[in-house]
């Protein structure tokens, strides 16, 4: 993993990065999250994966995401999942 841009967002109390990834085919968001907790020494439950992008024919892959300083920080700004509820019959 190779990071191109590391900012630090004060406001929003998380670090956005931009990095490039090369491998066979697309990591997904489970391997993803592996490279950035070994790379930057932070916890999983920290991290949220934007997206990861490629061009078609190539191995690099464009990873953009986000490292929280905190799991409360995270819940402040992350949109939260919506359940579908059951239709009853």
């Amino acid at each position: 993993m190779n990071v191109l841009q590391d900012f630090r967002n004060e406001l929003l109390k998380r670090r956005e990065i931009v990095a490039d990834m090369t491998g066979e085919s697309n990591p997904g968001f489970a391997k993803t999250i592996k490279a950035v907790v070994e790379k930057f020494k932070v916890k999983d439950e920290d991290i949220v994966i934007k997206k990861i992008e490629s061009k078609f024919g190539t191995s690099n892959f464009l990873i953009r995401a986000f490292i929280y300083d905190s799991p409360e920080a995270k819940l402040k700004v992350e949109p939260k999942i919506k359940v579908k509820k059951e239709k009853k019959l």
